[in-house]
């Protein structure tokens, strides 16, 4: 019973760390890869460097992009 109450509380933690980092604009590496894995097979995601700076200049600007945008 107790390891059930755990995985619940880590999963709880996980999500609000989840939600945290979507608040203050640092979207999930992981949920990426995984939809680029999944939509684009042919393609290597970017490294988590290049995914981070291309997160922010969509979010703050730069580079002529406006905006989050998939695909």
């Amino acid at each position: 019973m107790a390891a059930v109450w755990k995985e619940r509380l880590m999963s709880a933690g996980r999500c609000l760390c989840d939600s945290a980092r979507l608040m203050v604009g640092v979207p999930n590496y992981d949920v990426y890869v995984a939809h680029v894995a999944m939509t684009h097979p042919g393609q290597a995601p970017m490294s988590y460097e290049a995914f981070f700076r291309d997160r922010q200049q969509a979010r703050y600007g730069g580079g002529g992009k406006g905006g989050f945008r998939c695909c």
